[in-house]
């Protein structure tokens, strides 16, 4: 049975209740990990918090480390997502966007071309606000997803 990886440390509050219902239904083991204490629920033993060091990405290697095959990871980034399925695990964000071996580089490419602009000096607007719309995207998503196995 695979196993869900939350990346905590930018998880929105819309989407916690609509993951641990989930969770619970079909009784995945899952893994919030983060740099401070993150709940996405009520206690449950299908529920474990690890929680990782301060510091830039060190909550994205501990998934990495831990990810296998099959697994499915939420997150927002898009560097681990890159990582997450080239260890060809599952990977939807935040926003019930699927990554795949098939967009996964086109996500990067367009991440690195924004970075490049902002470090030119160029003012870029950042993503758009969290909405329910996304928290239903991501339902449907995640609930396609699992059905699928």
């Amino acid at each position: 049975m695979f196993k869900i990886y939350v990346d905590g440390d930018a998880f929105p509050n819309l989407l916690k209740p609509i993951l641990y219902r989930s969770i619970l239904r079909l009784k995945i083991e899952t893994f919030v990990v983060a740099n401070k204490k993150v709940s996405i629920g009520a206690k449950s033993d299908l529920i474990s918090y690890i929680i990782v060091e301060a510091g830039a990405d060190v909550a994205d290697m501990k998934i990495v480390e831990m990810v296998e095959k099959g697994d499915l990871v939420i997150t927002a980034d898009i560097p681990l997502a890159d990582h997450v399925i080239t260890k060809n695990a599952h990977a939807i964000d935040h926003r019930g966007e699927l990554y795949s071996v098939d967009n996964i580089k086109q996500y990067l490419a367009m991440r690195d071309l924004m970075e490049k602009i902002r470090e030119s000096g160029e003012i870029t607007r950042g993503p758009k606000p969290f909405s329910s719309k996304d928290a239903h995207e991501f339902a449907n998503q995640l609930n396609s997803f699992l059905a699928s196995l």
